[in-house]
Parts: structure tokens; C-alpha cells; sequence
């Protein structure tokens, strides 16, 4: 018996669209990363892009468990001596970009390496429910549904 190692030609890439309105955010972010990698495949290999193009719409209206809402932290630096910033996420979620926010928690539960940063391209978060990939036929995956926990009231 062999180990089985996927080539460029044995990929099948689908497209998801995921309604992330009342998901919790972490939960969304850790079915989506596996989504991405292609380790829900019976034919994952570790070293090759294998996951599905994901479409999350409705980032604006994630939800949050506890006090992260207020409490959690996106810092940045800006270069300079002391130039330490940081955003609150509810900052970001009433702003202009809310979709950072769901980009930012799936990012960071990827592994840090090239192919990560590749599988990110396969990646589209939109604010609103609309979104312009309606032609490429996306299979919607209701993540409410899978455990009462995935959702807050």
C-alpha cells in the first residue's frame, strides 16, 4: 500500500458562500480555515493548495462571546518609537471595514508559511449579503445549523 499524494490534476476546487450573520466569529473562522487547507478532503495533502474558494457575506453582523466585543484588540505599529496603535473590535465591526475582522481570525488560524498566504487568495469576505461570484455557482453551507454552539442569541 502506497500514500496516497494528491498532484496539481487530482484537486477538485468548489466554491462555499457562508452566511456568518449570528455565527460566532471563532467558530466560523475555524470551519472556514479547515475549509480552506482542503482538510475536510479524503485526499488532503499537506503541501498542496486542496481547499475550496470560501465566500463569507454578512461579516458586518458576526457575533462575539463574553466581553470580546469591547475588550478584544487588533494592534499594529507604525514604525516609529513608541508607535504602538491598537483598534478595538467592535471599533472595527461599526466601521468602514468590518470584514477585517473575520479576515484577520481566519488568518491567524492558518499556519504561518507560503502556501498560508496562497490559500488566503481563495478567501472572500463581504460586509453585506450581496456578492458578485454568482456565476461561478456556490454551494451554500448553513455552519448554524451544525452545533447550537456555532450561533449566539
Amino acid at each position: 500500500m502506497k500514500t496516497f499524494s494528491a498532484t496539481p490534476a487530482d484537486i477538485d476546487k468548489k466554491w462555499i458562500v457562508i452566511d456568518a450573520e449570528g455565527v460566532v466569529l471563532g467558530r466560523l473562522a475555524s470551519i472556514v480555515a479547515m475549509r480552506l487547507r482542503g482538510k475536510h478532503k479524503a485526499s488532503f495533502t499537506p503541501h498542496m493548495d486542496m481547499g475550496d474558494n470560501v465566500i463569507i457575506i454578512n461579516a458586518d453582523k458576526i457575533q462575539m462571546t463574553g466581553k470580546k466585543r469591547s475588550d478584544k484588540r487588533y494592534y499594529w505599529h507604525t514604525g516609529h518609537p513608541g508607535g504602538i496603535k491598537f483598534r478595538t473590535a467592535e471599533q472595527l465591526l461599526d466601521g468602514e471595514h468590518p470584514e477585517r475582522v473575520v479576515t484577520a481570525a481566519v488568518k491567524r488560524m492558518l499556519p504561518g508559511n507560503r502556501l498560508s498566504r496562497q490559500l488566503m487568495t481563495n478567501l472572500r469576505v463581504y460586509a453585506g449579503a450581496e456578492h458578485p461570484h454568482e456565476a461561478q455557482q456556490p454551494e451554500v453551507i448553513d455552519v448554524k445549523s451544525k452545533n447550537p454552539k456555532n450561533t449566539r442569541s
